[in-house]
């Protein structure tokens, strides 16, 4: 007992020092390390169809080995927050393609409601359902029931290179596409 309550008032950097795990713990799991591999997922969803329409389909974290991944964890599709940041992601989107990267949008909604979505707000990038969360809490990401507004950018090699917690929905896709051109020109 003392020992935990010594341990709640240590910094994670304190915590370092005193040669325990520097591990990121967050309300929603634990945050994966910046550097490391990104935690693996395979989810169903919805992704661009040919003719634009929303069509299900699964996609996992090797599917996009080579190119660049924003992985955006969002709370509920059609919220005015959500709205806001997947407009920005869809705006930007052909930038982020020029850049060598892909958008995929995650949330606790069905696979019918992203497709609702996707159609509402002519959305061209994959969303997919994570309903018990359990993709979300590899990210750090979930308080039940739904993901939190967290963004993680993964290189082409599958590396968390860079992440945003509780982040802002107005701006915060020029903010990923900012980091993005840095870390490939750095």
């Amino acid at each position: 007992m003392q020992r935990r309550q010594v341990l709640s008032g240590l910094s994670i950097t304190a915590l370092g020092l005193l040669g325990l795990p520097r591990q990121a713990f967050c309300m929603g799991g634990i945050l994966p390390d910046l550097n490391q591999p990104a935690p693996p997922f395979t989810l169903g969803g919805v992704v661009p169809g040919s003719d634009g329409s929303a069509v299900e389909a699964s996609r996992q974290l090797s599917d996009f080995a080579g190119r660049w991944l924003v992985l955006y964890f969002y709370p509920r599709d059609f919220t005015e927050g959500c709205t806001i940041e997947a407009r920005g992601f869809q705006r930007d989107l052909q930038a982020f393609h020029r850049a060598g990267a892909e958008v995929v949008g995650i949330s606790a909604d069905s696979a019918e409601s992203h497709a609702e979505f996707c159609g509402s707000e002519a959305l061209a990038y994959p969303l997919l359902s994570d309903p018990g969360g359990m993709v979300s809490k590899r990210y750090g990401s979930w308080i039940p029931p739904f993901s939190q507004r967290h963004t993680f950018l993964i290189d082409p090699e599958g590396v968390l290179r860079e992440r945003w917690l509780a982040v802002r929905p107005s701006g915060h896709s020029q903010e990923v596409l900012a980091a993005l051109r840095q870390l490939q020109s750095g």
